[in-house]
């Protein structure tokens, strides 16, 4: 049972809008897989902040801005009393190291829980991320430590840049569903192995891929270590699996 004294997750999303709602949907499946949670006292108190940041996919990005907004997140998140911080968004990790230097609270890394997570049979790789994720290297240089090649294409890079227009624009996710079934039978005619979907607006589509094709999901990735970050901070539940 989680009491007052419990530890409190701190969450910065909204990047984008529609990401924020299922990342906590995601951490609330986890702690029903992890230790078996199923009454309300048994899940994490969190601290949820949706921050609109200056972020565009089509046009160049103010950095300082970027990191400005970040940081101010971060710190109101802090100050509320959190234990820790998820970010859910791949491209705001790219000034990780700027901003884990605006609070004193412990911020997890998504970027490196995901590539911990990547699958060892695969050689060829999809990257599926903004420009800004793909173009950091971040990605890329970690998976190659893991002997995987992980692929950018610009007709990929275009048709997840379509697909993200859609998801920010329609009043309906249709149109992003069409754009994410194309993209998909690009990947498939391409050979890929597997796809790693490295941005956390694709979950409001990502759920429509075949099943013949292995995905890694850093969102997904992100939401396992948030609670297991937090199981670890409370004593009743460090040792607790489901069954």
């Amino acid at each position: 049972m989680i009491t007052d004294s419990s530890p409190t997750i701190g969450i910065l999303a909204g990047m984008g809008p529609r990401s924020t709602a299922p990342f906590v949907d995601l951490v609330v499946t986890e702690c029903q897989r992890q230790y078996g949670a199923k009454e309300d006292l048994d899940f994490p108190p969190m601290m949820i902040y949706s921050l609109p940041t200056p972020f565009y996919d089509d046009r160049p990005i103010d950095h300082a801005a970027m990191k400005r907004a970040l940081c101010a997140g971060l710190q109101k998140l802090e100050s509320t009393g959190v234990s820790f911080i998820a970010m859910p968004c791949n491209s705001a990790h790219v000034y990780f190291d700027d901003v884990t230097a605006c609070v004193s609270v412990p911020l997890i890394n998504m970027i490196d829980v995901a590539l911990r997570a990547m699958p060892p049979g695969a050689k060829k790789m999809a990257l599926l991320a903004t420009r800004l994720t793909t173009e950091s290297g971040l990605y890329q240089r970690g998976a190659a430590q893991h002997g995987i090649d992980l692929t950018v294409k610009e007709e990929w890079q275009a048709m997840v840049g379509e697909t993200l227009h859609a998801i920010k624009t329609s009043p309906t996710l249709e149109p992003a569903r069409d754009s994410w079934r194309r993209l998909v039978e690009m990947l498939e005619s391409d050979s890929v192995d597997a796809i790693l979907i490295a941005c956390t607006d694709l979950n409001a589509v990502s759920a429509n891929t075949p099943d013949g094709l292995a995905v890694l999901d850093a969102t997904h990735c992100l939401a396992r270590e948030t609670v297991r970050r937090w199981r670890s901070l409370t004593p009743a539940l460090s040792h607790r699996e489901r069954g």
